[in-house]
């Protein structure tokens, strides 16, 4: 065979395998390779809301539905998309139901022992949802407490990204919950008592203790968008975006109608996939 034919069936695997003009900047990736600066280890830190708890009929943790680390196909979660870039991501979730920002540092040495290389945080909802407005977190106790968990990451991970969610606009879910006797009837057990207890009342009483609620999540945020400034360039707040999605009642469970439902999942997972904009940077 002359020099030119041996030269074209090189030529021609090449073009299977790769392309003609050899391997370069732009050639395709080996199906199931990782994207360059893919995480190799998701781990979620949180509360209830991240357990992905009653999004499957019964009021437990259903971490397959969980906006963060979720496996199920209902809920297009950080650990899905981010499968597409890395097949081999390994996810975990060390998120509690009931835990307070108190919990945020233990639930960082967790992450710390995964390797993780990414790190979901959303904390906040049960430091507000207490008895009532005088056992909510104090600012300046819950921002200690946010601060303490992140050294923590900083420490132990100090190359790993770490995605700062703000807390939803629980207030919002008083709003359009409050005229709805499902939601009141659950509410009157015990949920939320600080913003939820007497949905249905107009009193003064009743309507400063809903304000100073609302008060209290939104220096929270405050908080916890300082805490990641802090941080420094590995951290990344997402800028209110969880805060501001306007959730309804048919995004939460019909059982406490508190907690999303897989729908209210899969929306706080978008809002919050794109405030990470740093995963394809």
């Amino acid at each position: 065979m002359s020099r030119r034919g041996v030269t074209a069936l090189a030529c021609l695997a090449a073009l299977v395998a790769l392309a003609c003009d050899g391997a370069g900047s732009g050639s395709p990736r080996p199906s199931g390779s990782p994207r360059p600066g893919a995480p190799a280890v998701l781990t979620a830190l949180g509360d209830s809301i991240t357990t992905g708890f009653g999004s499957c009929l019964v009021l437990m943790s259903c971490e397959r539905n969980s906006w963060s680390t979720g496996t199920g196909l209902r809920v297009e979660s950080h650990y899905r998309r981010l499968r597409e870039r890395n097949p081999a991501l390994r996810g975990y979730n060390r998120a509690a139901p009931g835990a307070r920002a108190a919990a945020l540092a233990g639930q960082a040495r967790t992450a710390v022992r995964d390797r993780a290389d990414y790190v979901t945080v959303l904390i906040g909802a049960n430091d507000a949802c207490r008895g009532g407005i005088d056992a909510m977190t104090p600012v300046g106790t819950f921002r200690d407490q946010v601060d303490a968990g992140l050294r923590v990451l900083r420490t132990g991970r100090s190359r790993a990204r770490v995605l700062v969610v703000s807390v939803p606009d629980l207030y919002r879910l008083w709003q359009v919950g409050h005229t709805d006797r499902r939601a009141v009837r659950a509410w009157s057990r015990g949920v939320c008592p600080a913003l939820l207890a007497d949905a249905t009342s107009t009193a003064p009483a009743a309507a400063a203790r809903r304000a100073r609620f609302r008060e209290r999540i939104d220096a929270y945020n405050g908080q916890l968008r300082a805490a990641c400034r802090a941080y420094g360039s590995r951290c990344r707040w997402d800028g209110g975006a969880a805060h501001r999605a306007r959730f309804g009642l048919d995004q939460v469970n019909s059982l406490d109608w508190f907690h999303p439902n897989t729908s209210g999942q899969d929306r706080l997972a978008d809002v919050t996939w794109r405030a990470a904009r740093w995963v394809d940077d």
